[in-house]
């Protein structure tokens, strides 16, 4: 009998051992004080994305066929409205965020050619894919790779100095106000390219073809190796030159506009 009730006995122990395991499975995205892992999502009860928890450094894509509007913060979190309909995926290394156009979706609405709100710490390498409509960035302190067409690519004191950045749209204008980034490259093809730096990138290439390329950089910035080309317009610059100089290079392309560069 002792044997048999201590059988028993040693089932029910482990038993209740094999449930420590599973009850900490379920509280997935959480450590053991309750604070969310890296890039763990909640969803709303419609099953639509609402808010992740990214680290700083962390990569983040967003796709869309509109537009979308981005806005750095001091949290660690990603969110979008209510009112937007997203899906996410990934890690704390890496996080994808898709705004879907479903015309017969009333939620999906106001991605489709509108320009829905997304909240980012401001810490991360930020990449965006937009079609038909815009792409508005501010207070975003990473690498920046910004791509849409038919719409403007607009930034307001993002980037960093270390980390090369990329705005490119197509039938649209690249404009920027206090951008940081170690190497900058702005293009359109109908547009123009007006790109103001807050501090010196080591390079810089604006180029378009229908459309003037307009650089201002600080009033404490060093000579630069420039070559700025242009077919029908004038070419302006009151920043000293130094051919020599390949650590600082401005290139500025166009064919219909003008180009200046200038000290702010």
């Amino acid at each position: 009998m002792t044997s048999s009730w201590n059988e028993a006995k040693g089932r029910t122990v482990r038993a209740g051992c094999a449930l420590v395991p599973l009850l900490v499975l379920t509280a997935c995205g959480h450590d053991g004080a309750g604070r969310a892992q890296p890039g763990a999502a909640h969803t709303s009860s419609d099953g639509g994305f609402r808010t992740a928890s990214l680290t700083q450094g962390s990569r983040l894509v967003i796709t869309t066929q509109g537009g979308v509007r981005v806005i750095g913060t001091d949290d660690d979190h990603l969110t979008v409205d209510e009112a937007v309909l997203a899906h996410g995926d990934g890690d704390g290394g890496t996080y994808s965020l898709d705004l879907p156009c479903d015309e017969g979706d009333d939620r999906a609405k106001v991605n489709c050619g509108g320009m829905p709100l997304v909240r980012v710490p401001s810490g991360v390498t930020l990449t965006v894919r937009a079609r038909n409509a815009g792409i508005d960035v501010s207070d975003v302190r990473g690498a920046l790779s910004l791509s849409t067409v038919n719409g403007d690519v607009t930034v307001q004191d993002a980037g960093t100095k270390s980390a090369r950045q990329h705005l490119v749209t197509r039938n649209g204008s690249v404009r920027a106000t206090g951008l940081k980034g170690a190497g900058i490259e702005a293009e359109t093809v109908n547009g123009d390219v007006d790109l103001g730096c807050a501090h010196s990138p080591g390079t810089l290439d604006g180029v378009t073809r229908n459309g003037s390329v307009r650089v201002t950089l600080p009033s404490d910035a060093p000579a630069y190796a420039t070559d700025a080309q242009t077919v029908n317009g004038r070419s302006t610059t009151n920043i000293p030159s130094d051919a020599s100089d390949h650590t600082h290079r401005l290139s500025l392309r166009t064919v219909n506009g003008d180009t200046e560069a200038r000290r702010g």
